[in-house]
């Protein structure tokens, strides 16, 4: 049985004016759309919905912010995190993981949140905590520019280290609730951490008590040493990019290897690749829904919006405009998602930029094609090379996230997927943690 989660591109207008958009263009800022996309997605089985989030608006591209604001590209944004225990009052079961930066938020801070949202979620938040990229972000925070890439995940790491000393300074037991002594809280039972290290200082302990989960699920998306380094250590969840099954099984096997030096079971730890879904009424039907996508690959609008991408995931350090169509695909890497541009470099040796520009999953993974007996069994056959308790976080079919792609997945695809026992056919859990560890 494997896992599902659903990528949303950020609390953002990201379809505003797509097909089946309805009123998303304004709509989006409340979430009334979200819960309605969040009940859909538990109708389906799946795990949890991922909220990407940044704080800033790019002007790498060109040297302005025309081309971000024109299409709503990463912008305009509102903050994750107070939309998560909307999300979690609109379902019962479903996991909901917001974005949450390590630059931006002190231990001290990100680590009350947590728990905050852990009581009000009951024990369904999660946490997916990034270094950030972007020397604006940066600057949006009081830095002259980001700091360096490897840096940032060493950072990251005694970051962690922190917020779960925090979480640990209640022990269990502290709340007493006595109301005739009366005891509301033991104090010999609530600690200072007095945590010291090279970047972060923090006395503890925390003022809020434990939330269900005690600690929120952590989510780690970096695909660099790095990366992976820090998910082995501290995350239950991570996010990956893999184009084969071959690429999706050396991941895993790596991962298990890092795991196992730190101490942890594999089994705890779970991995959801990125993934596209084309579903039809029949093969030809869905193959002619991808060949319609990939015909607008020539666009100029595609052509600008991915330029766009490229520069605004390398940190704000290459303006990709600069570049001809027909130029070899440059070879810089930037300070901002490196783990991506090695992968795009790795896939596409000697490729113009035109063909990484057409080739839609070199940034997005997996894309399964076909009804939905077909896709069910792709889904299977590939997940089943990992041997991990993984899974699939898929991005809205067609770059768009509406009410009907979302009804397509969860009531056409997941009703086969339940059916052939790939999926969960209910929560048999009251928490993230313990549904997402429920392999049975």
């Amino acid at each position: 049985m494997f896992k599902l989660g659903w990528f949303i591109d950020g609390y953002s207008p990201k379809t505003w004016r797509g097909p089946w958009s309805g009123r998303v263009k304004t709509e989006w800022a409340g979430s009334s759309f979200w819960e309605d996309a969040c009940r859909g997605l538990e109708r389906g089985g799946f795990d949890c919905v991922f909220v990407e989030d940044t704080s800033m608006i790019d002007d790498t591209y060109k040297g302005t912010m025309e081309t971000a604001l024109r299409f709503a590209l990463e912008a305009p944004k509102n903050d994750p995190l107070p939309l998560l225990p909307l999300l979690a009052r609109a379902t019962k079961h479903l996991g909901v993981v917001g974005t949450i930066s390590t630059i931006q938020y002190h231990p001290f801070l990100a680590a009350r949140l947590g728990v905050t949202l852990d009581h009000l979620t009951e024990g369904r938040v999660g946490l997916n905590v990034v270094t950030s990229v972007s020397h604006r972000v940066a600057q949006n925070f009081g830095m002259e520019k980001m700091i360096d890439h490897d840096l940032r995940y060493e950072m990251a790491g005694e970051w962690m280290d922190a917020c779960t000393a925090l979480w640990n300074s209640w022990e269990d037991g502290a709340l007493v609730l006595d109301e005739d002594k009366p005891v509301y809280a033991d104090w010999t039972k609530v600690h200072p951490v007095d945590f010291q290290g090279k970047w972060f200082r923090t006395r503890g302990p925390l003022n809020n008590p434990p939330g269900p989960q005690r600690r929120p699920v952590i989510a780690q998306a970096g695909q660099s040493s790095g990366g992976r380094n820090l998910a082995a250590q501290q995350a239950d969840l991570m996010l990956s990019i893999a184009r084969t099954p071959e690429q999706m099984k050396a991941l895993r096997e790596d991962m298990n290897r890092r795991l196992i030096s730190y101490g942890r079971d594999p089994n705890d730890f779970h991995i959801l690749f990125l993934s596209s879904i084309f579903l039809g009424w029949n093969q030809r039907d869905a193959e002619d829904r991808n060949a319609a996508f990939e015909g607008g690959k020539t666009s100029e609008e595609w052509i600008e919006t991915q330029l766009w991408l490229l520069s605004y995931l390398s940190g704000g350090e290459i303006d990709y405009s600069r570049y001809g169509l027909d130029d070899p695909f440059p070879q810089e890497l930037g300070n901002g998602q490196v783990s991506t541009f090695q992968h795009i470099l790795a896939n596409n040796p000697g490729a113009t930029m035109r063909e990484v520009l057409e080739s839609r999953d070199q940034l997005q993974g997996l894309t399964f094609i076909g009804d939905a007996d077909s896709v069910s069994e792709q889904m299977h056959d590939a997940i089943s090379e990992t041997g991990g308790p993984d899974g699939y976080l898929i991005m809205s079919t067609e770059d768009m996230i509406t009410r009907k792609n979302i009804a397509e997945i969860t009531d056409g695809l997941c009703a086969t997927l339940r059916k052939k026992g790939y999926i969960r056919d209910g929560y048999a859990r009251d928490t993230f943690r313990e549904n997402l560890n429920d392999n049975q």
